[in-house]
């Protein structure tokens, strides 16, 4: 396999630290990327001679284009970027302030966002390259109590399925990466939860209590989601959305089969919409 660079963000815990592992492990070299940059050490140690830590807080205009001019400057190229800097927030749509709903916005839209055009220069340039996007099932789907997880995600995968057609021309993929529950950092220190209102608490509070009891006990293995979101951009026909875990499968499947479900019973209502020919 040829050497790859690989830019990931969010990279000093959880997915993002298990990416630059497993990259290290198939002998490319990484760009690792945190606000943080202590938290970096483990992986520069690791590789010293494969691996660049950056400061990056995506939320911060600027800083991405400060941080893939360094990963050139190293390495020369990227072949894989991976926009994986998030955090959640729990509470229904009524708790969630403005200023938290702009700021989640800001890191996981936005942030992203930054990152990708900061990126696409050299990509084009280059005419390779991957990008890969974390989003969430919840970026398929929402559940009451994550309605700005999900709005952040929803915003994300709009623009990666545009983005897909755009740069596909320059010989470069997009990913959009929907996992369920991986043991990563997600729902602990990365969690924000919103200041309960009691009207919601038989709709939004089994969410709460979810989010509050699952940290630790998800059964998704980082390392194998690493994998996995290789073999999909080394494969010929990348997909262009990536499902990880039971969970996220049976989910989505569901929520697709709902869909079609109400497509089809609506289907009638739906057409006749359009201007009768006799008004014209």
């Amino acid at each position: 396999m040829t050497k790859q660079v690989w830019f990931i963000t969010g990279a000093s815990s959880g997915f993002g630290e298990a990416f630059a592992h497993h990259a290290l492990s198939a002998g490319h070299c990484v760009v690792a990327t945190a606000r943080d940059i202590a938290k970096l050490q483990g992986l520069v140690e690791a590789a010293p001679d494969r691996v660049l830590a950056h400061r990056l807080d995506v939320a911060k205009s600027g800083e991405a284009e400060a941080a893939v001019k360094a990963a050139v400057a190293r390495f020369g190229r990227i072949d894989v970027l991976i926009n994986n800097a998030g955090y959640g927030v729990v509470g229904a749509v009524e708790e969630t302030p403005d200023a938290e709903l702009r700021a989640l916005m800001d890191t996981n839209f936005f942030g992203a966002a930054e990152v990708i055009r900061a990126a696409l220069p050299i990509l084009r340039a280059q005419r390779a390259g991957a990008i890969v996007n974390i989003s969430s099932m919840g970026g398929q789907m929402s559940f009451a109590g994550f309605s700005a997880y999900s709005a952040s995600k929803f915003a994300l995968e709009g623009l990666s399925e545009a983005l897909a057609a755009e740069v596909a021309p320059f010989g470069i993929k997009v990913l959009i990466v929907e996992p369920g529950q991986f043991r990563t950092n997600l729902a602990g220190g990365a969690m924000r939860h919103m200041p309960a209102n009691d009207a919601y608490r038989d709709t939004v509070g089994a969410t709460r209590e979810f989010a509050h009891t699952m940290h630790h006990t998800q059964q998704g293995d980082p390392l194998k989601a690493a994998a996995a979101i290789a073999k999909a951009i080394e494969a010929e026909h990348t997909p262009l959305r990536l499902q990880l875990g039971q969970d996220s499968v049976d989910a989505i499947r569901a929520h697709s089969e709902n869909l079609l479900a109400d497509l089809r019973a609506w289907e009638t209502v739906a057409i006749d919409t359009r201007i009768d020919a006799s008004s014209e």
